[in-house]
């Protein structure tokens, strides 16, 4: 045995070529250290069925590429290499650039508001890779583990997984292509009888209005009102936390909510669905029903000790139902089944990693229990079913609004999840922020997420966290109507974030882009019918129409929506007619609906395509089946194209017993006529009796109309070549005079009169070295990014408002000069010669300033400087040139990616050592106690240390102070007056360094 960490773990050092058998179908290869691990083998909470994954099929073929594994006390390291030029994907719900090599995360769910490009542990975890390969085919690789996993992409074309011993891996191919890979995928993780992803309700694929919160009734309607009013397409209003009783799950605030059954119906009538919010925290209060039904029902999670876990969430002090046990997901599902029946059509469920509030983890104890089914893993650690909690919360939720309602499709959103939870509920990219790198971002995050296993999912339209400018929100609208899942949401305490809240031109914009979505809903239904059929995702990366194309796989800002190409743009001072199109080869027709705004995206469809397109209606319950059907056709260099148009009920299961209707349409040119037919029908219900449109699109814009009947052929006579310039140029015409009339957003960068703060300003950046630093000089002057580049690393935990790096004039808690505007009084750029670096200067009253720089060294790449001082500039004579008592206090927040694994360490000037860990709450170190000259925050899982030097002649004292997921190593300075001869100084550095 050995000890480490204080754990007793084996004494492990086994390596070599992991064994391999085929399961589940042609191509898929389970791969384990040895037989005895093969055996001993968690269950697959990832497989939908065991069975796939534990037992071999008669298949004579090898695998291409062999992992290898090494195992070191306690945990197993696998490393696969791939042709040089690999490109990855995937790994689920992720920040930053959409091509991940040289990233790492660590799947671990984790509350993670305000998220940036640097974050590793998300709200999901998905241990899943797709590399795709120099010649266009791609490969999956999963490591089926519900534990704290490390995904290192960090090295060219190799991927390493690290976690806890033993599990097994699955690589799925090489297949031709990276839709074949996730088709393959589906089938193990999507469930054969119902569909590889939940079939959506036809609703839940319209807008949806959020806000936390929504605080009355009235309030609900009349924002349902003013859309309607407006003439802004909308299908759902959301409930948040506010609408309950004390923040009580299945509890109705009787003021503010006294009727949720009539406010629903109110909805209703007006064409709206309604989603209220469900938590997993349930408020220990004797008398409170489901606490004392859970009670009686043994359900909730123990500690250790096997008494109930209490932490507190939203409501106070908290239990938790422990979803891995059948018994309790029944006891939930009967509580959602009770709850439906006030008209609920949809339910959310949030706080799912499970987040715990005033918590250095952000969540519960790792040595909590969990009383698990025998085919979940049986009972087992918190740090076992930590990343599965929300997917089986998801899963007890879906199963209770199936009972409620056997015709009705449950509609669940989930904030966390596992690679598998698609088969019970849509997902969303979580808490991000107002500004234009989350807008830009949120286009890969929601194309990694469909990379790996989960097509619906969108981000906060707008940003959840901070006020948007007119025209992020306008902009952000534009893209976001074209992603899978469509829903504004705000955080409380910020503007109104509502379409007609930046005012017309932002509107109108928002009208636009919201009818454009509801014309391709009929396109948008097909495709999840599809990934519902078969697996395909539903928005992919603008590689997919080229995987052999290396300069298409990091384009980030276009995707497709099947053989629809959407471009957007992300840079705040750049329209649609300035964005640069790196289209795949082929051809790509563009086109729009008469409504090219310059903040709206491109739009292509690739030549071979056809696409069904409805009227723009204001909620999808206005559609009838007898609606006239347009299909907008693009020829291929063959003169043909294809498509298809599912549709039923848009709600129930009749379409799974044979109730729809699956089009296949065709077109081809023969001579000068274009034909356009179906060609084939799946399903038993008959065709509408309604009028059909075609448009078919000729380049540049241009296209020419026919109509007739659906179902009977209709032929097109092509305008000739002349004919055909003439067009496309008066188009041309046509769209530039639309462009430059078109009233443009204003980019204001300030909302005045509400409370909130500006997250769309754009912050200063420092870059130079192993350094990349964002500074926000209008508020506090404080550092809100501090990315160590060799590592990926973001050190801060910032909310631009608040935390970061910030300074303040005294010892109380933000005193003067946390919030000020700071002037810039030097910038320095390295492309000039100097050293990277900027001085900024902040008023704090009384004659004083807190003057600060920050500087990159050009001598010593490694390090950052932060130079302060609190200076007397003009202290009045009657005190004798001194001012007020003052102490200098650098406040930095670091963020603790992995808390249970983080400490401070440090030499004190007497010599003794220290190790600092979270459960030592708040710490003052002075006199000969003090970290003589230097300290660190150091991550065991990374295997990396923030090291901050500084001098000791400047520091008084020393403070470390463990938030909820945060540390403060605090420097202050002695307390005293300061005049103009003796002002106070603080001058440190940082250094991130490895460990071993």
């Amino acid at each position: 045995m050995a000890e480490y960490g204080g754990k007793v773990v084996l004494a492990d050092f086994t390596s070599g070529n992991m064994l391999f058998e085929p399961i589940l179908e042609e191509g898929v290869f389970r791969f384990d250290c040895s037989a005895d691990d093969r055996d001993a083998a968690f269950p697959s909470l990832s497989f939908t069925s065991q069975k796939n994954r534990d037992s071999p099929i008669m298949n004579q073929n090898v695998p291409v590429y062999t992992p290898t594994f090494e195992c070191v006390l306690g945990q197993q390291i696998v490393v696969i290499e791939l042709p040089t030029g690999t490109s990855f994907y995937g790994t689920g719900e992720v920040s930053g650039q959409l091509e991940r090599t040289g990233k790492r995360v660590f799947t671990w769910n984790t509350d993670a508001w305000g998220y940036d490009s640097g974050t590793t542990s998300l709200y999901q975890s998905h241990p899943w890779v797709l590399a795709v390969l120099p010649n266009g085919e791609a490969m999956g690789i999963l490591a089926d583990t519900t534990r704290r996993c490390e995904v290192d992409l960090r090295k060219e074309s190799t991927i390493k997984f690290v976690a806890s011993s033993s599990y097994p891996v699955i690589t799925f191919g090489p297949f031709t292509s990276p839709t074949a890979v996730l088709i393959s995928l589906s089938h193990a993780i999507g469930s054969w009888k119902n569909g590889t992803v939940f079939m959506p309700p036809k609703w839940s694929l319209g807008y949806q209005q959020c806000r936390w919160s929504y605080d009355s009734a009235v309030r609900v309607l009349e924002v349902a009102r003013t859309f309607r009013e407006k003439g802004i397409p909308c299908d759902v209003i959301w409930m948040d936390i506010d609408y309950m009783d004390g923040f009580s799950c299945f509890t109705f605030d009787q003021e503010r909510f006294p009727d949720p059954k009539s406010l629903v119906k109110d909805l209703h009538h007006n064409g709206f669905k309604a989603i209220w919010m469900l938590d997993p925290g349930i408020k220990r209060e004797d008398g409170y029903f489901v606490y004392d039904s859970g009670s009686v029902n043994d359900v909730w999670i123990l500690k250790a000790d096997g008494t109930p876990f209490v932490g507190k969430v939203w409501p106070g002090p908290c239990v938790f139902p422990d979803f891995t046990q059948s018994k309790v997901r029944s006891w939930w599902a009967c509580l959602v089944k009770d709850f439906i029946s006030n008209g609920v059509d949809g339910i959310w469920n949030d706080m799912n990693e499970p987040a715990v509030l005033k918590s250095v983890t952000k969540t519960m104890p790792e040595d909590n229990v969990h009383r698990g089914d025998a085919e979940l893993g049986g009972c087992q650690t918190h740090s076992h079913y930590h990343n599965v909690y929300g997917l089986l919360m998801a899963r007890s939720t879906y199963e209770g609004m199936k009972i409620a309602n056997e015709n009705k499709r449950p509609f669940v959103l989930t904030r966390a999840g596992f690679i598998g939870s698609q088969r019970y509920a849509a997902t969303w990219t979580g808490d991000n922020l107002s500004n234009w790198d989350h807008l830009h971002m949120s286009i890969s995050m929601v194309l990694q997420l469909g990379l790996s296993g989960q097509p619906l999912s969108g981000p906060d339209i707008g940003g959840f966290a901070g006020n948007a400018t007119p025209r992020l929100f306008g902009r952000w609208m534009g893209v976001g109507a074209m992603f899978p899942f469509c829903r504004g949401h705000s955080e409380a305490g910020t503007v109104d974030h509502e379409p007609w809240s930046f005012g017309e031109e932002c509107e109108e914009v928002c009208r636009l882009a919201l009818k454009r979505r509801y014309r391709l809903i009929p396109h948008i239904y097909t495709l999840f019918y599809i990934a519902h059929t078969t697996g395909t995702p539903v928005a992919t990366p603008t590689f997919f129409a080229d995987p052999k194309d290396p300069g298409l796989r990091t384009v980030e800002n276009s995707f497709l929506l099947g053989p629809l190409l959407i471009y957007a743009s992300t840079i705040p001072d750049q329209g649609l007619d300035e964005l640069q199109h790196k289209l795949p080869k082929g051809i790509w027709l563009s086109f729009d609906f008469d409504d090219s705004h310059p903040d709206l995206p491109a739009l292509y469809l690739q030549g071979g395509s056809i696409i069904p397109l409805g009227p723009p209606h204001q909620h999808v319950g206005e559609a009838d089946p007898t609606d006239d059907l347009t299909l907008l056709v693009a020829l291929d260099e063959h003169g043909k194209a294809e498509g298809v148009l599912f549709e039923d009920d848009g709600d129930g299961y009749e379409f799974t017993k044979g109730g729809f209707l699956l089009t296949h349409y065709v077109a081809e040119l023969h001579s000068s006529v274009v034909s356009v037919r179906v060609s084939k029908t799946e399903g038993s219900w008959k065709r509408p009796k309604r009028n059909l449109h075609v448009q078919l699109l000729l380049g540049g814009g241009a296209k020419i109309d026919a109509q007739g009947t659906d179902g009977e052929p209709l032929q097109i006579t092509m305008p000739s070549e002349r004919e055909v310039s003439d067009l496309v140029s008066t188009n041309k015409k046509l769209f530039r005079n639309r462009i430059e009339h078109a009233k443009c957003i204003p980019d204001i960068q300030e909302v005045s009169g509400h409370k909130g703060i500006e997250l769309s300003s754009t912050p200063i950046e420092l870059r130079s070295g192993d350094w990349a630093l964002k500074v926000v000089p209008w508020i506090g002057g404080r550092i809100i990014s501090m990315m160590h580049l060799p590592s990926g690393t973001q050190w801060l935990h910032s909310r631009i408002e608040a935390n970061g790096y910030e300074e303040f004039s005294g010892v109380e808690y933000r005193s003067a000069g946390w919030s000020e505007a700071y002037a810039i009084v030097e910038r320095n750029l390295e492309q000039a010669g100097k050293e990277e670096s900027l001085k900024l200067e902040g008023d704090i009253g009384g004659g004083l300033v807190l003057e600060r720089q920050i500087s990159l060294p050009k001598d010593n790449s490694k390090v950052f400087r932060v130079d302060s001082g609190l200076i007397a500039r003009s202290v009045g004579a009657g005190s004798g040139g001194y001012s007020r008592l003052v102490c200098l206090r650098v406040h930095p927040m670091f963020n603790l990616l992995h808390p249970t694994e983080s400490f401070v360490s440090f030499v004190s000037i007497d010599g003794s050592r220290h190790e600092v860990w979270p459960e030592a709450g708040e710490q003052f170190y002075e006199d000969d106690l003090r970290p003589n000259g230097e300290w660190m925050l150091v991550d065991k899982c990374l295997g990396l240390a923030l090291v901050n030097r500084f001098d000791i002649n400047e520091v008084y004292k020393c403070l470390v102070h463990w938030g909820t997921g945060t540390v403060n190593l605090e420097l202050w300075s002695e307390p005293r007056p300061v005049s103009k001869q003796s002002p106070l100084t603080i001058s440190h550095e940082y250094e991130v360094k490895g460990i071993s």
